[in-house]
This record gives C-alpha cells, sequence and structure tokens, in this order.
C-alpha cells in the first residue's frame, strides 16, 4: 500500500504566504506524477499544480505566477509554496501521487487525507 501524508496548512492572512508538503510511503516501483489538488467547501475538487516524473509542472491559471510547487524525488516528497495568497485559495488540499506499485501492475493514483488552508484576516 502506499500513504500520503500532507502536513502544514492553517490560517494565514490574505496576501501572505504558506507551505504545505506531502510524503508519500509504503511499497511501491516509482511514482509517475505528484502534486496538490484542492476542494473548496460546496466546490468540486480541482487540480492546483501536478509535477510529471520529468519535472514537468502543471500549474491551475488560477495559480499561476503565485504558488510553486516542487519535487524531491529521492524522498518521495512534494511541497507547495503558497504567495500572494487570496480568499479563494481556502479549501482543503490533498496530496496526489500517480504510482506504479510493480513492474506488472497499471499506475494508481493515491490522494492524501488533505490538510485545511483557510486565507482570513
Amino acid at each position: 500500500q502506499v500513504q500520503l501524508v500532507e502536513s502544514g496548512g492553517g490560517l494565514v492572512q490574505p496576501g501572505g504566504s504558506l507551505s504545505v508538503s506531502c510524503a508519500a510511503s509504503g511499497s511501491f516501483l516509482s511514482i509517475a506524477a505528484m502534486g496538490w489538488y484542492r476542494q473548496a467547501p460546496g466546490k468540486q475538487r480541482e487540480l492546483v499544480a501536478v509535477i510529471s516524473s520529468g519535472g514537468d509542472t502543471n500549474y491551475a491559471d488560477s495559480v499561476k505566477g503565485r504558488f510553486t510547487a516542487s519535487r524531491d524525488n529521492a524522498k518521495n516528497m512534494v511541497y507547495l509554496q503558497m504567495n500572494s495568497v487570496k480568499p479563494d485559495d481556502t479549501a482543503v488540499y490533498y496530496c496526489y501521487a500517480r504510482v506504479r506499485v510493480r513492474a506488472t501492475t497499471a499506475r494508481v493514483d493515491y490522494w492524501g487525507r488533505g490538510t485545511q488552508v483557510t486565507v482570513s484576516s
């Protein structure tokens, strides 16, 4: 099994900065993509930023220029640095990973339990 555990998050004022991180653990062969989604109350879960195994990052338009995702393949970790945050960034942030558990199996998507980020004065 694969476990994703987020850390960080919390309350931040508009215009401030906050970071979250996620560690993958368990028994698996490789991680293809790793990144972040978020879900605000009453809304669908949406992509924030996902990094491919090759290092290409796909950002949501709403966070481009403000958020930076990074990945440490040696530690199986992914990070999200959030700058110039807005109240609309308030959501539960979920860690995501597309994992190949064994060479003979297809890649599977895994999710963390989520961490709350609240932007408010």
